[in-house]
C-alpha cells in the first residue's frame, strides 16, 4: 500500500529505457502535453465557476480559483522548454535548460501556497460556516474538477517520464493533489446532505495536511535535480555500457547530471597500453554504447588511462 502511494505521488521520472533521445523532440513533446494540459483545464474552470453561479458554494468557488491558478503553471514551464531549444551562448555555455529545473521550484512553492490557502478557508470555515444550495450540482461539479486534474495529472506524468522532466513529472502530481481537492468539495457536500455542515471544513483540512506530507517527494526530486543529483539506476547503466566496450579494462571515474531533462557527464576509462588511434576507436564505441544504455544523453566527455604497469 505504501509503495502504491508514493508511486502515485512521488512517480519516479527518468526511465530511460522509455525516453525520447532527441532533444528537440524531448521539448516539442513536453510544450504539446502543457497545451493540452492547460486547455483542459481551463474547461475544467469554467465549468466548475458555471456551476458555482447556481449553486453559491463557496468551496467550489475557492477549489474554481485554485484550479484556475493551477492551470496558469503550465505558463512558465512552457516558457522553460521554449527556453531550453535555444543554442548555448558565451555567457550560459551549458544551454538554458537549468530553466527547467527553475520553473519545477516555481510549481512547488504555488502547490504549497495552495496548501496553506486551503488549510486557512477550512479553518475559518469552521467559525463561519456557509449555507450551500444545488448540492447535486456541486457533486457534479466536484467530480469534474477530480476527472479534469487526473486525466492531465496522468498526461503530464506519462509525457514527463518519457522526456525525463522532473519539472513535468513535478506538474502531473500537483494536477493529481488538485483532482483530490476537488474531490473534497464532494465529500463535503455529501456531509452537508447528511446534516453534517462541518464535513466541508474537515475534508478540506485533511486535504491541506495531505498536499504538504505528499510534497515532500517532489521537493526532493526537484532538490536533487539543483544539487547535480541523478538515479542510480542511471548511474549503473552507463558504468554496464562502458564496461562492456571492448578494450575498456575497467571504469574510473564516471558522473552524470541532468541539465532541464537532456543528460551530461564525465568518465574516465582504463584501456590497455595501445596506439593513440586504437584509443580512440574505442573512446568512439563507448560513447555509441553510452548513447543507446541512455537515450536522454546530450554530452559526454570521456578521458583515457593506460592501465599498463
Amino acid at each position: 500500500m505504501r509503495g502504491f502511494f508514493f508511486q502515485l505521488f512521488v512517480p519516479h521520472s527518468h526511465d530511460a529505457a522509455d525516453s525520447i533521445d532527441d532533444a528537440l523532440e524531448a521539448s516539442a513533446a513536453g510544450v504539446r502535453a502543457l497545451k493540452i494540459s492547460l486547455f483542459i483545464l481551463l474547461g475544467t474552470t469554467l465549468v466548475q465557476f458555471g456551476v458555482f453561479i447556481v449553486s453559491g458554494s463557496v468551496a467550489l468557488l475557492a477549489d474554481t480559483i485554485h484550479n484556475f491558478s493551477d492551470a496558469l503553471t503550465a505558463v512558465p514551464l512552457w516558457i522553460a522548454f521554449v527556453l531550453a531549444r535555444r543554442a548555448a551562448t558565451r555567457a550560459y555555455t551549458f544551454g538554458f535548460g537549468r530553466a527547467e529545473d527553475l520553473a519545477g521550484l516555481f510549481i512547488v512553492a504555488v502547490v504549497a501556497l495552495s496548501a496553506v490557502i486551503a488549510g486557512w478557508e477550512a479553518i475559518t470555515r469552521f467559525f463561519h460556516p456557509a449555507t450551500v444550495t444545488n448540492l447535486g450540482w456541486v457533486i457534479v461539479a466536484g467530480v469534474v474538477g477530480f476527472a479534469g486534474n487526473e486525466i492531465v495529472a496522468i498526461y503530464r506524468i506519462s509525457v514527463g517520464r518519457k522526456i525525463g522532466s522532473a519539472a513535468l513529472v513535478a506538474d502531473g502530481v500537483h494536477a493529481r493533489i488538485d483532482g483530490l481537492t476537488s474531490l473534497s468539495v464532494v465529500l463535503g457536500a455529501v456531509g452537508v446532505m447528511l446534516g453534517f455542515p462541518l464535513a466541508d471544513p474537515l475534508v478540506g483540512l485533511l486535504i491541506a495536511v495531505s498536499i504538504l506530507l505528499l510534497l515532500w517527494g517532489t521537493v526532493r526530486s526537484i532538490g536533487r535535480r539543483l544539487m547535480d543529483g541523478v538515479e542510480p539506476e542511471l548511474l549503473h547503466r552507463a558504468e554496464h555500457a562502458l564496461e562492456e566496450t571492448p578494450g575498456v579494462r575497467g571504469v574510473t571515474r564516471i558522473q552524470l547530471r541532468w541539465v532541464g531533462h537532456r543528460l551530461q557527464g564525465a568518465a574516465e576509462i582504463a584501456v590497455a597500453d595501445t596506439t593513440v588511434g586504437a584509443a580512440t576507436a574505442i573512446v568512439r564505441d563507448a560513447r555509441h554504447r553510452l548513447t543507446h544504455a541512455l537515450p536522454n544523453l546530450d554530452d559526454m566527455v570521456i578521458a583515457v588511462a593506460s592501465d599498463s604497469p
